[in-house]
């Protein structure tokens, strides 16, 4: 793996983080019936950090919780060892509320259909917002996010690397090379 491009640093991230924030704010005008998920485990972390940027900003803080995909991808059969499960963690209703889906990466689209199939069994919210740190391209299905923080051009050789504080120790994103 070789890194192509240094996308963000700490400083950058902070900032893109405070962008989405209010973009999601102008969208919804306010946070009364917002709910925040994300998808574990990278959205987890930036779907709290969202919440806390909401919290500073409206004085307030938005319900949270977390979505485990797993057991609603379409590919979980194509693997042959068993797929590490871990638990979705959200204790308030949907039914109603505006939810701002929170992932790291859009890529082919497969995990966020995952989740919208996850969150229907949970309850029908009036409206599901899309938000991701970078959209890749390359989409298999007809999915798109409604609030970006950078897009980047990839091909099928590269990745995006998203590293948070509370995995990795500090925040940046990259572009690398996967081919090597």
């Amino acid at each position: 793996m070789t890194i192509l491009q240094h996308i963000l640093d700490e400083h950058g991230f902070e900032r893109m983080l405070s962008r989405l924030a209010h973009e999601i704010l102008e969208r919804n005008q306010s946070i009364e019936q917002l709910a925040v998920i994300g998808l574990r485990t990278r959205g987890e972390f930036v779907a709290n950090r969202l919440a806390a940027k909401l919290n500073e900003i409206e004085g307030r803080q938005p319900d949270v919780g977390v979505l485990d995909v797993t057991l609603y991808r379409d590919d979980v059969r194509q693997h042959l060892k068993q797929p590490e499960v871990r638990a979705t963690d959200i204790s308030f209703d949907i039914t109603g509320r505006q939810v701002i889906l929170v992932d790291d990466v859009l890529f082919t689209g497969r995990t966020v259909r995952s989740a919208l199939n996850a969150l229907v069994d949970l309850g029908r919210a009036r409206t599901i917002q899309l938000v991701v740190l970078v959209d890749r391209g390359h989409r298999e299905l007809p999915i798109r996010a409604d609030f970006i923080g950078k897009n980047v051009t990839t091909s099928r050789g590269q990745e995006i690397r998203v590293r948070l504080k509370e995995v990795d120790g500090h925040d940046g994103i990259d572009l690398v090379s996967i081919d090597d």
